[in-house]
C-alpha cells in the first residue's frame, strides 16, 4: 500500500491543511497521509524543490506526493501528475517538477482532466483536484483514466554552479536557508571534487569571509569536548547530508545562524578559488 505525502505553503494556522487531510480521510480512513512540510514560504518553488527532492526518496516506491505550493487554480494552467523514480507527484504545472528533477527524466507526464468538469468553478484545487487524483492512484487506478498524456511541462531553470576556467574558480549561489540558519549552496560535492583533484589548495569566499577548510561534520569545530560550550557560534563549511556545500554556525539558529550573522540570503554568490 502506497503513502500519500503533503507539502504546502499553507502554514498551520488556517483551515487548509485540515481540509486536505479531512478530504483524504473521507475517501478512506486507512490512508497513510504524511506531512513533509507546510511551512514553505508562500509561492517559493526553489525552497519546495529542495525540501521535497531530499525527502521523497525515503518513502516507499509508489508513494504519491501532493505539492500545494503556488497552486491557485487557473483554467490557463494545467494541473499535472508526474511519475519519476517510481513515485507520483501531483502539482500545478508551475515549474516545480523541473526544479526538483533537473537531472532526472520523468517516466510519464499527465495533465489532470478532472478539472475540465469544473471549468472556472474550482476554488481550492487541493481538495477538488489533487486529493481525488491522489486517491485514484492510491486505490490502484491508472493515471490515464483521470488524465491525458503530455510531452512537456513548464520549465524553470535550476541555478547551477559553474567553473570559471580563466579564474580557476567555482561560482555558486545560496539556494536554501534551513531552520538552523545554515546556508545551503548549489555547489555539489562531486562538482567540487572534480576541480579539487587538479588543485588541492582552495579558499571558500562569501561576502568578506574567507575559509580554507571544508569540515567533514558539524562537530569538527569542537576540539575539546570538555569545553564544548565555548565552541558555540563557531563557523565552518561542510558538505551536508545531501552533498551540497553548506555554511554553518555550530549550534546556531535563525537568529544567530550563518544566514543572519553573515547577512546571506538566497541568490547571493559563493566562490571557491583554487590556487
Amino acid at each position: 500500500m502506497s503513502v500519500i505525502t503533503l507539502t504546502s505553503d499553507y502554514g498551520l494556522v488556517d483551515h487548509r491543511v485540515a481540509s486536505v487531510k479531512g478530504k483524504i480521510l473521507s475517501w478512506s480512513e486507512e490512508v497513510k497521509a504524511v506531512d513533509i512540510t507546510h511551512d514553505i514560504t508562500p509561492y517559493n518553488l526553489l525552497q519546495t524543490a529542495y525540501i521535497v527532492r531530499n525527502a521523497y526518496k525515503f518513502f516507499p516506491e509508489g508513494s504519491i506526493h501532493i505539492i500545494c505550493v503556488d497552486s491557485f487554480y487557473s483554467k490557463a494552467r494545467k494541473n499535472i501528475i508526474t511519475k519519476i523514480d517510481g513515485h507520483y507527484f501531483i502539482s500545478a504545472d508551475n515549474g516545480i517538477i523541473n526544479l526538483m528533477f533537473f537531472d532526472i527524466k520523468p517516466e510519464a507526464l499527465y495533465e489532470i482532466t478532472l478539472n475540465n468538469r469544473f471549468d472556472d468553478k474550482v476554488v481550492f484545487p487541493a481538495t477538488e483536484i489533487f486529493v481525488p487524483s491522489a486517491m485514484h492512484l492510491y486505490k490502484g487506478g491508472l493515471p490515464e483514466v483521470i488524465g491525458r498524456k503530455i510531452k512537456t511541462i513548464k520549465e524553470v531553470s535550476f541555478p547551477r554552479a559553474i567553473y570559471n576556467e580563466a579564474e580557476k574558480m567555482i561560482i555558486g549561489e545560496v539556494m536554501y536557508i534551513d531552520n538552523f540558519g545554515n546556508v545551503v549552496s548549489n555547489i555539489g560535492r562531486k562538482f567540487f571534487e572534480k576541480h579539487a583533484s587538479i588543485s588541492k589548495n582552495f579558499t571558500v569566499k562569501f561576502r568578506n569571509i574567507v575559509l580554507s577548510k571544508i569540515s567533514d561534520q558539524y562537530t569538527d569545530v569542537v576540539t575539546d569536548w570538555s569545553r564544548e560550550q565555548e565552541f558555540h557560534g563557531k563557523s565552518s563549511v561542510i558538505f551536508n547530508d545531501v552533498d551540497l556545500l553548506e555554511i554553518t554556525i555550530y549550534k546556531g539558529n535563525l537568529t544567530n545562524g550563518a544566514s543572519s550573522l553573515f547577512g546571506l540570503s538566497t541568490g547571493e554568490k559563493i566562490f571557491i578559488e583554487f590556487e
